[in-house]
């Protein structure tokens, strides 16, 4: 999800772009020849992306299960991709059908796709934004009075974090979402490491490093440094105790020392 001028239509085609190729790891039908040619080459440096792919949307679904039933009623979801079978509106939704849910793209492919799967659903949106630009995504957020800032909001950014450059003042603009978000609202994000796998993840990295979406790679103390005033809820894990009952997590627990997940609450 990188800030880019916008490209003509057919050259969006020819690009691989970060959430179908993610479509494509999830089983998706919803990625291009260019998106599957990277994911193939990706899955040749890094076996195991797929399986990281599937682990972290079974880590989303478990902390959109959790958040639901601690009474949230408004999820944030920036950085989204392309909202597919289990996303946020329906892991929450089967929670309780009141719950509204705003999802954020910069990629005008994918709000345009995520648009046409949300048609019918007047309590889920997508709109196109830039994680970057907290106030453009808090307008978008509360138009046609979606979701009600006065009130808790789950923020998730899974697998957004890892993306954005420290040039890019991630500390910062998280900051400005936390100022902006009600009491008792939460922050969940999930991020790549390279600390216990360094060459494989450096080899990874490089593998991203000319596509619109460069990989950072970030220390633990580095990813819990992005909370931006958010209260850390523990510190950050691999997640499995998230995702520990879940019967799809068998044969996953590999790849769970390739990220971090971090939880924090506005107080």
């Amino acid at each position: 999800m990188a800030r880019q001028t916008r490209a003509p239509f057919s050259a969006m085609l020819e690009m691989p772009n970060a959430a179908r190729v993610y479509d494509f790891y999830l089983g998706g039908n919803r990625n291009f020849a260019a998106d599957r040619e990277f994911a193939r080459h990706a899955m040749q440096v890094m076996p195991q992306i797929r399986d990281l792919c599937i682990y972290n949307r079974l880590l989303g679904r478990s902390l959109v299960q959790h958040f639901a039933s601690q009474g949230i009623r408004q999820f944030l979801d920036i950085g989204s991709g392309i909202p597919t079978v289990g996303n946020t509106h329906e892991v929450a939704q089967r929670h309780a059908a009141d719950c509204r849910i705003v999802y954020i793209d910069n990629e005008p492919l994918t709000v345009g796709q995520g648009r046409l799967l949300l048609k019918g659903n007047s309590n889920a949106a997508i709109a196109e934004a830039d994680v970057r630009d907290p106030d453009s995504v808090l307008t978008a957020a509360q138009a046609g009075g979606m979701l009600d800032l006065d009130q808790p909001v789950a923020l998730l950014m899974t697998a957004l974090l890892h993306v954005i450059p420290d040039s890019d003042s991630p500390h910062r603009f998280v900051s400005r979402y936390h100022e902006a978000l009600a009491p008792g609202s939460l922050f969940a994000y999930t991020h790549l490491t390279a600390d216990h796998r360094p060459d494989q993840m450096g080899q990874f990295a490089r593998l991203y490093h000319d596509t619109p979406t460069p990989v950072v790679i970030r220390t633990r103390t580095e990813i819990e440094a992005l909370l931006g005033g958010f209260t850390p809820l523990g510190g950050a894990s691999d997640g499995m105790s998230w995702v520990r009952e879940q019967n799809e997590i068998l044969g996953l627990e590999h790849v769970a020392q390739l990220g971090y997940l971090v939880v924090g609450e506005k107080t």
